[in-house]
Order: structure tokens, then C-alpha cells, then sequence
């Protein structure tokens, strides 16, 4: 059973083909990821600092065509191989999602076959378990990207109950402003996290936010703020690159600290053993490796996609509807959509 996976949620354009017969033979589920061809508009939004939703919209719709070909060429299949589209349904920018949603739907609508929304998060969510080792259900995972930084309990597909989030910017978000603030341009936060691993860690300490709160909230525009205190009162005109290294160095180390004391307050009241990173600030080295040395200090056990599918792409939206149909979850046939720019995951999706 082939499933087409479409994710345009905001500035990249995924595509992914996934065989969902390997999940009924009890088969490793990364086995059954054909291809998956990813775009990303980052170049597009650079000169105007962040992502232009309407230039995004656009750029979906030149780049769909072209990367389903391209995606079913890589995996040696035909359009009429398909069983399912998969697309993102939400959240996430209006426009870009019904580029996909509208896509999607004329596709399986002129093939004959079932069209499926996706929720964006629920994508990341399930996303390591394309990985080896494979983690089990429940586990607690900590979604932490550029629009979101929510930890979860995840009990099965589609059983999620959120255990705190960020009252304010995301991390990714903080990473991005930060940067800007540094003067690395856009996207920042790869870029900072470059510059902070040649800075040095006994320069600069930035608070913690929300460190000693008690309960598993997060907040960093504080953070963010303290940053362009300590640039202006740096008395530099244009800092030197020793400067922003450590400025840098110190911003991660903050973020870092505070993610880490979260998700190990999440292990300890959970009760449970298994913590899953997702989203794109999944990637950073600095915080995989603080999180294994909390790992193997407190007993628990961590997991990631890989480094290509921490960022948005349609490889997790392929693989989360094919979890969704094997365990009956995915709705009712119909080619009537909608999208939903804001979308909380609950308990059920």
C-alpha cells in the first residue's frame, strides 16, 4: 500500500512515498520509506529576514509538481501505484497548507483514492520511529522547532496529552532572533549554533527561563531580550567575531540548560523511561549531547529521527498516515477539505 506524503506547511516543500505494507508484516518501519525529496525556500526569504507567507504559497505551487515526479522516479513507482495521499492539514501558514490540502486532494480525487489530513506535530511526533533503535510506546517527547516547544506524553498513534509549552517564543524562534541580533542573517539558528561551538563557555552567562518554575512551561523572549541587552552594552559598533562566538556559546548553553531540566522533570513525573526529540531544533549537537549525558545520569533512554527528517519534510506525514490506517484511525473518505492554521494536538487527532 503506497502513500504519497505531501508537507507545505510553511517555507519547505516535502514529498515522500511510503510503503505501509511493511507495517502489517511487523518490519522495521523505516524499511518501508521508499523516497523522499525535500525543498527548501530558505534562499526565497533570506533578503527579507524571515518567511513572506505569500511567497511561500507560491513557491509550493511551482515545486509540488516537479518533486512528485521527481520522488516517484527515485522510488521506481507509477502514479498509479498509489493508494492514499497524505498531506498536512495543519498547523501552519493558511496558504501554504491549501497549496497541499487542494494538491493532494485533486490527486486522489483523479486517481480514485483516499485523501488523508495530517496534523503537522503528530508528523514530528512519530517521526523517530523511522529511526533504529525504534522507540516504544509511551514515551515523552519534546517537539522543538521554530514554531513550537511542547513536551507530550505519547501513549500510542494518536493518544497525546500535552505536559507543558512555551508561553511565548519557541527556541527555534529565540535561535533565529538571536541570530539576527548577531547579525548571521536568515535562517540564523543552524548558523548560531555553528558560531557558538567555537565560543567560549566562561565569557557571558544568560538566565534561565523558567528554570526553577516547577512545572514543565518554557519561555524565551526573555532570553532573547537578554541577548540585545549584552549587545548593546558590548560598546561595539559591529562585534568582533570572538564577541558573537561567545554571546552565541552563552545563548545555546542557556537554551540547552532549560531543555534538558525540562524534559528530565518530564521523565521523573511521568513515571516513564523513554524521551523522543523532534523538529529541527533536534538537530543541534550541543543539546543531543547534554540530553544523552542526562540520559545515562538519570537511566533514561533517548531517541531521534534522523538528522534529514528533524526538519519539516513529508517523509513523517507519509509514515503518520500509514500508522494512522493500520491502527483504523484515519477518517472517512471525502474530497470536502479545509485546513487549520492553528491546530492544538490533544489527546486524539
Amino acid at each position: 500500500m503506497l502513500i504519497l506524503g505531501l508537507e507545505t506547511s510553511c517555507d519547505e516543500t516535502g514529498v515522500a512515498l511510503y510503503d505501509a505494507g511493511v507495517l502489517a508484516q511487523g518490519a522495521p518501519p523505516a524499511q518501508g520509506l521508499l523516497a523522499h525529496v525535500l525543498h527548501s525556500q530558505s534562499d526565497l526569504h533570506a533578503a527579507y529576514g524571515g518567511v513572506v507567507p505569500e511567497l511561500a504559497s507560491r513557491d509550493h505551487v511551482r515545486r509540488l509538481v516537479p518533486l512528485v515526479r521527481e520522488t516517484l522516479a527515485r522510488a521506481g513507482r507509477r502514479r498509479d501505484a498509489l493508494a492514499a495521499v497524505a498531506y498536512t492539514a495543519g498547523p501552519g501558514l493558511a496558504g501554504a497548507l491549501l497549496v497541499g490540502a487542494a494538491f493532494g486532494h485533486a490527486l486522489a480525487l483523479a486517481r480514485g483514492i483516499p485523501a488523508i489530513g495530517i496534523h503537522h506535530l503528530e508528523g514530528h511526533l512519530l517521526s523517530p520511529l523511522l529511526a533504529q533503535p525504534t522507540p516504544e510506546f509511551p514515551f515523552v517527547a519534546l517537539l522543538v522547532s521554530g514554531g513550537h516547544t511542547q513536551l507530550m506524553r505519547v501513549d500510542g498513534v494518536g493518544r497525546y496529552v500535552l505536559l507543558g509549552e512555551t508561553q511565548d517564543d519557541a527556541a527555534g524562534e529565540a535561535f533565529d532572533k538571536t541570530a539576527t541580533l548577531l547579525g548571521l542573517g536568515y535562517p540564523g539558528g543552524p548558523a548560531l549554533a555553528r558560531l557558538a561551538e567555537g565560543g567560549r563557555a566562561d565569557r557571558y552567562r544568560l538566565p534561565r527561563p523558567m528554570l526553577n518554575s516547577g512545572d514543565l512551561g518554557f519561555s524565551f523572549s526573555g532570553l532573547k531580550t537578554a541577548v540585545a541587552l549584552l549587545v548593546r552594552d558590548s560598546g561595539q559598533v559591529a562585534l568582533e567575531d570572538a564577541t558573537r562566538a561567545d554571546i552565541a556559546r552563552a545563548f545555546e548553553d542557556a537554551v540547552v540548560d532549560v531543555l534538558v531540566a525540562k524534559c528530565a522533570r518530564a521523565i521523573d513525573t511521568s513515571g516513564l523511561s523513554r524521551l523522543v526529540i523532534a523538529g529541527g531544533v533536534g538537530a543541534n549537537r550541543a543539546l543531543r549531547s547534554a540530553l544523552h549525558a542526562e540520559g545515562a545520569r538519570r537511566g533514561f533512554d533517548v531517541f531521534y529521527p534522523a538528522p534529514e527528517l528533524c526538519t519539516d519534510n513529508g517523509a513523517m506525514i507519509a509514515f503518520a498516515a500509514a500508522l494512522r490506517l493500520h491502527h483504523g484511525l484515519a477518517p472517512r473518505p471525502s474530497h470536502a477539505f479545509s485546513v487549520r492554521p492553528r491546530w492544538e494536538l490533544g489527546a486524539t487527532v
